[in-house]
């Protein structure tokens, strides 16, 4: 899960350090189409079949409408706004997911968890500022990013068994290619031959997040769930770390005040379930 986590920290550092000189349309059809291509090999080295009917199932079709809008708007999160602003707010997706959980599976949760989850919807609201001076509405990429993603993990629960990790990889890359050609529609920039550090850069995306993806499946697939998902949170360490180190970011006071009550939030609410 570690090694997962620090594996979406430096996709994410790769992606927006080539953002600097490729559209950002450009950016999500050749991360999509990388992925794919490495999933859909992975895939078919196992004799895996690469269209099932659990492909077409309604859990499948709710699963990438919620990673369109993921991937595209935290992708527009990462290549706008500061590394650290954006992976704050991601950390978030769990508390989110717990909500979700209680709103659309019916789950039980007690007034602990309730207060737990408010807590840290209110970490984000400090993250964010929305009335301070420092406020960027830019910021709400990330947000609706978050939720995307979280959207994403529920319907994951609800997917077929049947589809293994490598095919669930496919599609969210083939989904990242889709959330590439509507952006590219309503951005009218036209794409552009990479230069060389642009493309080692998108390489070495492709890369890592393909590696963190497989990383997290088997850490989530194979690992006590209880004991693996609270180091989900070391990716904020991570971000903060390349954020400060490779792009000069300087996180604030109240940044870190809010990172702080969201993760805090999010652990509890895992003692919780687990209890």
């Amino acid at each position: 899960m570690v090694a997962a986590m620090a594996g979406f920290a430096i996709e994410d550092t790769f992606l927006k350090h080539a953002a600097v000189t490729l559209p950002i349309a450009q950016i999500l059809v050749m991360f999509g189409a990388g992925g794919a291509l490495l999933f859909a090999g992975l895939a078919a080295a196992r004799g895996e079949r690469l269209v099932t009917a659990g492909v077409g199932s309604r859990a499948m079709r709710v699963r990438v409408g919620f990673e369109l809008t993921g991937r595209l708007f935290y992708t527009l999160a990462i290549a706008l706004t500061p590394l650290s602003s954006a992976t704050a707010i991601l950390q978030a997706t769990p508390i989110v997911v717990v909500l979700g959980a209680v709103l659309v599976f019916g789950e039980k949760v007690g007034w602990r968890r309730w207060a737990a989850i408010i807590v840290g919807l209110l970490g984000v609201l400090v993250i964010l500022r929305p009335l301070g001076q420092s406020f960027s509405a830019l910021s709400l990429l990330a947000v609706i990013g978050m939720l995307g993603f979280a959207g994403r993990d529920l319907a994951s629960r609800a997917a077929p068994l049947t589809l293994s990790t490598r095919i669930l990889g496919l599609y969210g890359f083939v989904t990242i290619i889709l959330a590439g050609g509507l952006y590219a529609m309503w951005e009218g920039r036209a794409f552009v031959m990479p230069a060389y550090d642009a493309a080692l850069a998108m390489t070495g995306a492709i890369l890592t997040g393909v590696f963190a993806y497989n990383a997290l499946m088997w850490a989530m697939r194979t690992g006590d769930v209880s004991v693996v998902t609270p180091f989900r949170y070391t990716r904020l360490l991570f971000g903060l770390g390349l954020g400060m180190l490779i792009f000069g970011e300087r996180p604030d006071a109240m940044m870190l005040v809010g990172c702080a009550i969201v993760v805090a939030s999010g652990l509890f609410l895992l003692w919780r379930g687990r209890r």
